[in-house]
């Protein structure tokens, strides 16, 4: 089973999902996450930026009072209560040697549960063997050592190896580049080159991570998803992200908050009937 060899508009189009006039907060998706923490605060802004401003019915934001302060400065409608949930997006901003004990069993509980997950960063050292539908999103050094992790050659790069990855761990790997490689472990692969160079810099995976669970969350909303499901998620939200990023620098350097306010006008593009040329503006 392969997927197409380049995902485009046409492609993310039937993953971004419009409200209706029968939609609510909930039916549209409850992304809940944990992510950011006292070392790394802005990461949970922007995560909570990202899933906000890429459709989320609600944000749920969970974790220090100190950084639930710079959330709720950023976004006041953010939730930082428990409560429902659809989907989590875990592990941005976080780092495993630093993690409490008690947060470490909360993400392995999450990771055993029916929630779809998505781990980035901090979380990943914890995925190999999770049973919840999952998505990880690696960047180079990071998906050298999940490799390593799950028995592979480390060295293993490209969309054969990603593919090789997503078989071993029994989920959906997204892994983040110049050409962003997604891959489920049924061997659906496809490519992401929507983005821009400029998307190399501090933060805009923390964005990244925050659309990811919103779509992901939007989906669940609706029914149980499978694994095999979060493939075409996955790549719907690097392509979403890949074209804000494109609409933010117009050529110039960008910062991951410039990728996150155009989220909205990169969601307008694929919907438009004639499109957005992201660099030179309307088709």
């Amino acid at each position: 089973m392969t997927g197409p060899g380049e995902w485009t508009a046409a492609h993310a189009v039937e993953h971004l999902r419009m409200p209706t006039a029968h939609s609510h907060k909930y039916s549209r998706g409850v992304i809940g996450l944990r992510t950011g923490s006292t070392a790394y605060p802005g990461a949970a802004v922007l995560t909570v930026e990202g899933a906000a401003r890429a459709g989320a019915g609600m944000v749920r934001w969970l974790g220090a009072p100190d950084v639930a302060r710079l959330v709720l400065q950023r976004r006041p409608e953010a939730v930082t209560a428990e409560g429902r949930v659809d989907a989590w997006a875990v592990g941005s901003g976080t780092d495993p040697a630093d993690r409490a004990p008690e947060e470490t069993d909360r993400l392995r509980a999450l990771l055993a549960g029916d929630a779809p997950v998505v781990a980035d960063a901090g979380a990943l050292d914890l995925v190999a063997g999770a049973a919840a539908p999952l998505v990880v999103t690696p960047h180079a050094g990071e998906f050298a050592r999940l490799r390593a992790a799950l028995g592979l050659d480390r060295e293993g790069d490209g969309i054969d190896a990603v593919a090789e990855t997503a078989a071993a761990l029994g989920g959906v790997v997204l892994r983040k580049g110049a050409d962003t490689l997604v891959a489920t472990p049924g061997g659906w692969t496809t490519t992401v080159r929507a983005g821009t160079p400029w998307l190399a810099t501090a933060g805009t995976g923390d964005v990244l991570t925050g659309v990811l669970g919103a779509l992901v969350a939007a989906g669940a909303a609706t029914g149980r998803l499978g694994v095999e499901d979060l493939g075409p998620l996955a790549a719907s939200a690097a392509w979403l992200h890949g074209t804000a990023g494109r609409l933010a620098a117009r050529g110039g350097p960008v910062t991951a908050l410039d990728v996150a306010e155009r989220l909205p006008a990169a969601f307008a593009s694929a919907h438009a009937r004639d499109g957005i040329d992201a660099d030179h503006g309307r088709a």
